[in-house]
Parts: C-alpha cells; sequence; structure tokens
C-alpha cells in the first residue's frame, strides 16, 4: 500500500473513532435514542474498516469485515430460531432494518468489534496459531459482559429465561466465546498470520495500533457509562466488564510499550 494512502485510511479512522465517541457521550446522555446507538455502531465499524485497511490492505480488510460480519450475523439468525449457540432469545422490533429478522447493525458490531478484538489479540499473543485465535475469542467475549446488560436495559433483545448476569444467561457467554473463536479464525486466515512476524510500514502500525485504541476505548467508554452516567448506574457491570477488557487493553499496551 502506498504510504499515502495508509496515512489517509488511518486519519479516517481517527475522524470516525472520535465521532464514535462523542455518540456514545450523546447516547449516555439520551439512552432512550436509539438512532445514536446505530450511529455507535456504524461508526465503530466505519472506524475499525478503516484502520484494519491501513494495517493489512484494504482488500484483506474488507474481506475480513465482510467474513466477521456474515459470521455474525448467520450465528444470530440461527440463534433465534433454535436457540443455539446463544440460548433462547429474540429481538424486539426496536432495531432496523431486521433482514431474517436480524438487525443489520448486531452483524455490524460482530465486524467492528471482531476487528478490533483480532488486532489485540495480535498484540498479546503474537506467535503460535491456537493462543492468539483463543486469546481474540476472549477479548471479544468479554465485550458482551458490557453488551448484553445495556441492551437488555434498552428492550432491544429479551431471553425466554433470564438468566444470573443481570438476566443474560451463562448459555450466552458460551455461545459468544463460540462464535468469536470463529470469527477469530477467519480475520486470522484472511488477514494473514505471517503479518504479524514481517516488518510492517508506519502506515500499518498505526492501524494496528489504531484498532487497539479503538478496543480501549470501548472499554472506557462502557465502563464509564455503567459506573456514571446510565440510570442507574451499575458498579457490578461496571466492574465484570471493565477489568475483562481492561485486562486484555492493558496487556496489548504493555507488550507494545516493551518493543
Amino acid at each position: 500500500m502506498a504510504r499515502p494512502a495508509g496515512a489517509w485510511l488511518n486519519a479516517a479512522g481517527v475522524v470516525a473513532l472520535a465521532a464514535m465517541v462523542a455518540a456514545q457521550i450523546a447516547t449516555g446522555l439520551r439512552p432512550q435514542d436509539l438512532r445514536l446507538t446505530t450511529a455507535v455502531v456504524v461508526l465503530l465499524a466505519m472506524g475499525a474498516l478503516a484502520f484494519a485497511a491501513a494495517a493489512y490492505t484494504p482488500r484483506r480488510a474488507a474481506g475480513a469485515f465482510t467474513a466477521a460480519v456474515a459470521a455474525g450475523y448467520a450465528a444470530e439468525w440461527i440463534g433465534t430460531r433454535t436457540g443455539v449457540p446463544f440460548g433462547d432469545y429474540r429481538y424486539t422490533d426496536a432495531l432496523w432494518p431486521r433482514p431474517g429478522g436480524v438487525p443489520l447493525i448486531v452483524a455490524l458490531a460482530w465486524g467492528g468489534m471482531g476487528l478490533a478484538a483480532h488486532a489485540v489479540a495480535r498484540r498479546v499473543a503474537p506467535r503460535g496459531r491456537l493462543t492468539p485465535i483463543l486469546a481474540g475469542a476472549l477479548a471479544l467475549t468479554a465485550w458482551d459482559l458490557f453488551l448484553d446488560p445495556q441492551m437488555l436495559r434498552l428492550g432491544l433483545w429479551v431471553w425466554a429465561e433470564p438468566g444470573p448476569y443481570r438476566g443474560v444467561p451463562l448459555t450466552d457467554f458460551a455461545g459468544w466465546l463460540l462464535v468469536s473463536f470463529l470469527v477469530m479464525v477467519l480475520l486470522d486466515r484472511i488477514t494473514g498470520r505471517s503479518a504479524a512476524d514481517r516488518p510492517v510500514t508506519g502506515a500499518e502500525a498505526a492501524g494496528a495500533t489504531g484498532l487497539v485504541v479503538l478496543y480501549t476505548v470501548m472499554a472506557l467508554m462502557e465502563t464509564a457509562g455503567f459506573a456514571v452516567v446510565f440510570r442507574p448506574p451499575d458498579l457490578f457491570v461496571a466492574a465484570a466488564g471493565g477489568l475483562a477488557m481492561g485486562a486484555f487493553a492493558l496487556l496489548a499496551w504493555g507488550r507494545a510499550w516493551r518493543r
């Protein structure tokens, strides 16, 4: 990739990230305005795709993002019909469009955060085959410690039998781990595992760092949201999600600083 193209892609990622933060702040102030929730996810996907294009080339980034979105959509489509792998749940009419009964922004979220968690995993576990994939799956599943309680508050989906984690059944997290593992396998194959071991240009390194920043910002914003912004606040979810996502973010930054 030409260096100017990489710089422009990273700049686009920064703009999308800043806009996502602004939308998240607005969401905290106006939680019932689902247009803001949709904007957060769209900007998340745009930022992740831009950073990934700089890190891996636009073609690989587009392929990886599409694969993650497709895998997430397929899992949700199957899940709402069979209860596998997440458990028995259904989406309400709050989110649209819903092709096949699955909100499009849900699939986009799998793609955007999938790319971010994958970049974190490459920092945390840069060698081997299984370890980085498992690390990425855990990093992505950690996000659901925030996501499900927040979306349940907004009435975006409902569980047939509420579970012990703020109404979320434990089968949901098992399903997330399984689907996240599949997403990481796809992302690793499409972006090229060898990319973690070869020298990279400044723009490529900046793109990978941008994805880690995106993951870190999401962890910080969600923690702050549950701790002090959302009404009522929920310190338990803030601590659980913050510690889980924060651990991966800190490990990723720790490896970057030791280089």
